[in-house]
């Protein structure tokens, strides 16, 4: 069972995006070997809010595209099924009995622009963000070369199963 709690006004994503967005996740997931039930919340805001919480979090003073907030401690480049299968959670990482991930933020007016620029509708550019917002939850990051080709990868190969690329 997946449980997101996605937070916005209903003007601000396409109507499909939550379905969209949690089947991503349930291949996602699978694939990284999380069989937990699980919980994410992801919020959907606009500059302003981003702006500040990129400020408060990682004292970046600008509007970025999301934010991810992974609730599990990774080592440097190990993931979620590098070392968590098979672990026992502790109540901390539960909520309800669901696995407490972590929290994403995506801004709505980058989002816009993004798939403006890049020639992609909104729906495709919502859910980029979102996987890539997922491999963050996991552990991927993209601050090496090599770790940056690697969750690119994963990303593309995701997208590709549910979009034309």
């Amino acid at each position: 069972m997946i449980n997101f709690d996605i937070r916005t006004d209903k003007d601000d994503i396409p109507e499909e995006y939550e379905k969209l967005a949690e089947s991503l996740a349930r291949v996602l997931f699978k694939e990284e070997g999380v069989k937990l039930d699980y919980y994410i919340e992801i919020i959907i805001c606009d500059e302003e809010f981003i702006r500040e919480a990129n400020n408060k979090y990682r004292k970046i003073d600008k509007v970025t595209d999301v934010l991810s907030f992974p609730l599990l401690n990774y080592e440097k480049g190990k993931t979620f099924k590098d070392t968590y299968i098979g672990y026992e959670f502790e109540r901390e990482y539960l909520i309800d009995d669901l696995l407490y991930l972590g929290d994403i933020l995506i801004c709505k007016d980058k989002v816009k622009r993004q798939s403006e620029e890049f020639g992609v509708s909104l729906i495709r550019e919502f859910c980029y963000l979102t996987v890539h917002s997922f491999l963050h939850l996991l552990g991927y990051d993209h601050i090496l070369d090599l770790d940056k080709k690697i969750m690119r990868g994963r990303e593309e190969d995701l997208l590709r199963d549910f979009f034309e690329v």
